[in-house]
């Protein structure tokens, strides 16, 4: 078997008190164990260029060309397993210990590593505290200039089975002061719950018998979470997150404390022909007692009338005292046609998937129901916001004709629908993307006024101060989004965002540390790589800037300097991206 030998930066990992969580419940902690990998491990351990060596269990040994990828790549990940493991029973967690060291290794012709330096890794690893991170003096001396992180000098240490003493270093996890605003304050290990009734209302079961009716339990569950969230003195947690344990049996007092409110709504719908059955249950997270229970029959031409039934019993079980009258009915417009209504619910999770094909089987499934009803408010707006995703992600040829009739679709859904929160977001994206900054600012404080629990019109407010160069008002509004939805699919899009404001401020390095944590989840998402481009060159680091540039460009081949003035606006900010994209290496076009 042939060798050669190299300098590189191993780290090496493993799982705390790994075969006493086994012990308890192997299966559960190999699914979690598969989970962290597929969504977290493995994307991280990508964007900062590792190369996983081999795993050992519950462990792995990874190779980085660069020392300090891979404590960035440590840093990322031990963050995010402290927000994972918030409101989890401490006996429950998972925690890594990780141990970073560079030297002269041997590679052999299977890839695989051996000697003193991997062994050095792994024992650092060995004196690492649980969600800890513990670098050898040589990789202190390597990193201590160009990372913003403060590190404990732990002094000499006597590792097994290595011949002279290693010095070593611990990272210090304290939070970046640019993470306040977005992860939540945490109390005894938990979300704090808010100084008002929280509520998060998690998936129905669908228990009709036929899979196909998926979407129209998931919609209604959407109704009913949107109706809440027009009461003003209630906290409710957006969708996005509460379907994070959809499917997952946890206990109430867990979701409860990893979602930070008092009370879940759960429940089930069974349809069957032209009959509807739902039944609702309010559980008190704090004790996992249930505090109400009740079913509704109908037919399915009354469906609105049973969620707002559904919606005002929760109330009054949550604050008997208040009146009827003071019980919000602020319904949404009702479609004349309930074929009109599936077809929406149909089309809903397609929107937000940022995906091409998906977004096009969602403008099918829109135009459909605005066919059967031309006056559907909500189905205008996901129509108009489909226009805007096709203009800004560079899906169609011709973005302004796109960005046009996203706007006249948001317009006229608005003229129908004065008073709907979501209408009424995305109105304001729109205008925003339409550069009418002072009009989509408008809007989207009405929605945000409408429904303080708009998640969603916070995400979008805080990118408008982005784009109007108001970094401070952007991470408030940015931190709203992640209190409001702190699972959610598409917080990736606040990350980005996080990062963006930081680069308005010149705060590059900042700013490529948010962006990257927001490409974990989207590693192609063209816009985002756009902003980590050039914030690397405005950082002065070129060679990663090129490496980016390189990235963007094999996902995205045909994307231009022209282009990406194209989808943009003429600003100071515009000309500090336009700059760094070109000097990373991107074609004018």
């Amino acid at each position: 078997m042939s060798e050669s030998r190299k300098l590189t930066a191993i780290l090496a990992a493993d799982v705390v008190g790994y075969s006493r969580l086994a012990g308890a419940d192997e299966d559960r902690t190999l699914a979690r164990l598969r989970a962290l990998r597929s969504d977290l491990i493995d994307p991280t351990i990508t964007v900062y260029h590792g190369r996983v060596v081999k795993r050992t269990g519950d462990g792995a040994l990874v190779e980085f060309r660069s020392v300090v990828d891979a404590v960035r790549c440590a840093v990322e990940v031990q963050n995010a397993m402290l927000e994972r493991n918030a409101g989890v029973p401490p006996d429950r967690r998972i925690e890594f210990r990780i141990g970073i060291h560079i030297g002269d290794i041997v590679e052999e012709s299977d890839g695989d590593l051996m000697g003193d330096g991997v062994n050095i890794a792994a024992r650092l690893e060995g004196i690492a505290e649980p969600n800890g991170i513990c670098l050898s003096g040589a990789v202190y001396e390597q990193v201590r200039d160009k990372l913003k992180h403060e590190f404990e000098d732990l002094g000499d240490k006597e590792l097994k089975n290595i011949a002279r003493p290693v010095r070593a270093f611990r990272v210090v996890l304290d939070p970046d002061p640019a993470r306040g605003p977005i992860v939540p304050a945490l109390s005894d290990g938990k979300l704090a719950l808010p100084d008002k009734p929280s509520i998060a209302v998690l998936a129905f079961q669908n228990i009709s018998g036929d899979p196909e009716q998926e979407y129209f339990v998931d919609g209604m569950v959407e109704e009913i979470t949107t109706a809440l969230s027009r009461m003003r003195w209630l906290f409710v947690i957006a969708r996005n997150s509460s379907y994070a344990f959809k499917g997952r049996i946890v206990d109430a007092r867990e979701i409860g404390r990893a979602l930070g409110v008092r009370y879940l709504l759960e429940g089930s719908v069974r349809r069957a022909g032209g009959r509807i059955r739902l039944a609702g249950q309010l559980i008190d997270a704090e004790s996992g007692s249930q505090l109400w229970a009740d079913r509704y029959d109908g037919d399915l031409a009354d469906i609105f009338d049973l969620q707002d039934r559904i919606t005002e019993h929760v109330v009054g079980a949550i604050q008997p005292s208040i009146l009827s009258a003071e019980v919000e009915r602020a319904r949404r417009k009702r479609p004349e046609s309930l074929d009109a209504y599936d077809l929406v619910l149909r089309a809903f999770p397609l929107v937000w998937s940022l995906d091409k094909d998906q977004n096009e089987t969602a403008r099918s499934l829109l135009g459909q129901a605005l066919a059967h009803d031309v006056d559907y408010p909500f189905a205008l707006s996901l129509l108009a916001w489909c226009h805007a995703q096709r203009a800004v992600y560079g899906w169609t040829d011709a973005p302004g004709r796109d960005h046009d009739e996203g706007l006249r679709l948001a317009q006229r859904a608005a003229s129908l629908s004065h008073d709907d929160p979501m209408v009424l977001a995305i109105l304001g994206a729109a205008h925003s993307f339409a550069r009418d900054f002072d009009v989509a600012e408008t809007h989207l404080e009405r929605a945000r006024s409408l429904d303080p629990n708009s998640a969603w019109a916070w995400l979008r407010s805080g990118w408008l101060d982005v784009y109007r160069e108001r970094s401070a008002s952007a991470l408030g509004h940015f931190a709203r989004f992640r209190r409001l939805s702190p699972l959610d699919p598409v917080a990736y899009m606040a990350d980005v965002g996080v990062g963006a404001a930081h680069f308005v401020d010149g705060r590059y390095d900042d700013a490529i540390t948010w962006i990257q944590r927001g490409l974990i989840q989207q590693p192609d998402a063209s816009w985002a790589l756009r902003w980590l481009v050039s914030a690397y060159v405005h950082a002065g680091r070129l060679d990663e800037a090129r490496r980016a540039c390189l990235r963007l460009r094999e996902s995205h081949p045909d994307l231009t300097l022209a282009k990406v003035r194209d989808t943009w606006w003429p600003s100071a900010i515009m000309a500090r991206i336009l700059s760094g994209l070109r000097d990373a290496g991107l074609p004018e076009g």
